[in-house]
């Protein structure tokens, strides 16, 4: 494993009665006070988690997990789970077998490249792990935090989490964004889309966060990002201040163009625009697998379901690889991916009457021990499967925060992808980043972009 600059490498269901309170109505809003005194039980992680593993033991108990590494772990990205193997491989010839836990965009990327991809299943961990100050917080406001404005936004509570015990499917959307990643840090990763073919230029995005979440002053994060390669593209920057109740007060984003010298507003920075570098395989709201306002869309909470999703990728982290050892046509070399089956909420987002977006049903599948989300399927307007998202999970143990190694978006219309966040030529994270409002302003961004 290279060593990493120092500063980058020191850190960046339901349970049986609340199922059946839930069936029968009685966990309601008001019902908050059960709902955090659950999070004390033997039957619930401090997130609302289930506690127990699966009947047939493949998905263990949730015991705490991982805090402190073990044996075998490196400085910088190590990988606590080098020397397993996969428990068995999903291909086109034998996805039958494991279809009932799979999600239909993971069947269709076996169908278009039957002799490439495959999904090497692994022994599942439950490594999500958090501070005992989120565990506080969340609990706090499993007793106070309540959606307004039709769902579009989150009032009492505090920066993290508001919904341990998710009744609707829009409650688990604003976990996915609210979910804790630390007060801030900024991190150099590659963004790559390929082309059909296989060839590609990386992108080199220099981003910072600052988290928020404050409902008071209607702010969630902030977020500055940088393109510092190829030279062609280099020089313009992206600021966002992210509001929390976008219906109230839409999100306010800038854009610094090199060419022109200018930070204008970017208000096209939003829903289906063009994400940022992203060569039209990614919306706007698809950064972090999904981002911003749940306006658009009505969400059905389908329910809980046992899938092999990405998880404890860290072989994706892995600075002895390159990016060309990760990127090749079609998708991602599934000799460094890494599933295990979990247990995940499952939430349908169909397009509101009126409302236009490229994507008119988002099929969602969000962990059960983070709510960051694993997997979302998109169908076009004709309801046809058109782009497949995975959000490659893995729990940064040392600053107890989980994230992603790799977000990727398939398109199965034309054979590309994107796969952004990875670290293999780049700086990677930075967790001692001190943030500071006064670097995400319009005055700041004009002087990010004239350096």
């Amino acid at each position: 494993m290279k060593q990493l600059n120092h500063n980058f490498s020191k850190s960046f269901s339901l349970s049986g009665l609340a199922t059946a309170l839930v069936a029968a109505g009685l966990l309601a809003t008001t019902g908050s006070a059960f709902a955090a005194d659950s999070l004390d039980s033997d039957k619930l992680t401090p997130m609302g988690a289930e506690r127990a593993g699966s009947a047939d033991g493949k998905i263990p108990a949730w015991e705490g997990g991982l805090k402190n590494a073990p044996g075998g772990w490196k400085e910088g990205y190590g990988n606590p789970f080098a020397n397993e193997k996969p428990l068995f491989v999903i291909t086109a010839q034998n996805y039958q077998q494991y279809e009932k836990n799979m999600a239909p965009g993971q069947i269709e990327m076996l169908k278009k490249y039957p002799d490439t991809y495959k999904i090497p299943v692994y022994k599942s961990h439950r490594t999500a792990s958090y501070p005992q100050s989120v565990y506080d917080q969340v609990k706090k406001n499993a007793k106070t935090a309540q959606l307004v404005d039709g769902g579009n936004g989150v009032e009492n509570f505090t920066e993290v989490t508001p919904f341990p015990l998710p009744k609707t499917g829009v409650e688990l959307v604003w976990n996915h964004s609210t979910r804790y990643r630390g007060t801030g840090a900024e991190r150099e990763v590659s963004l790559v889309t390929p082309q059909a073919g296989g060839s590609y230029t990386a992108v080199t995005l220099s981003e910072e966060f600052m988290f928020i979440g404050d409902p008071v002053e209607n702010s969630l994060f902030y977020f500055l990002q940088s393109v510092t390669a190829p030279a062609r593209l280099s020089g313009t920057v992206l600021l966002v201040q992210e509001t929390m109740n976008q219906v109230k007060e839409p999100r306010r984003a800038w854009i610094y163009n090199a060419g022109q010298r200018r930070v204008r507003r970017a208000p096209q920075v939003a829903y289906d625009g063009p994400g940022t570098a992203a060569d039209g395989q990614r919306t706007s709201d698809g950064l972090d697998v999904f981002n911003g306002s749940p306006d658009r869309y009505n969400w059905k909470l389908v329910g809980k379901k046992e899938m092999y999703i990405p998880y404890n990728a860290y072989q994706l982290l892995d600075t002895d690889l390159s990016v060309g050892d990760v990127v090749q046509a079609g998708h991602m070399n599934p000799d460094h991916t890494r599933y295990e089956l979990h247990r995940v909420w499952e939430v349908e987002g169909t397009l509101k009457d009126g409302q236009r977006h490229i994507y008119a049903k988002r099929v969602m599948y969000f962990d059960e021990d983070t709510y960051q989300l694993a997997h979302v399927d998109h169908y076009d307007g004709r309801d046809n499967l058109w782009r497949v998202a995975e959000g490659h999970t893995v729990q940064f143990q040392d600053v107890q925060i989980p994230w992603y190694s790799a977000e990727t978006v398939y398109d199965l219309v034309n054979g590309r992808y994107l796969v952004s966040g990875l670290i293999n030529d780049t700086r990677g994270y930075n967790w001692d980043y001190n943030a500071k409002r006064s670097s995400f302003t319009p005055a700041a961004l004009r002087r990010t972009g004239g350096r």
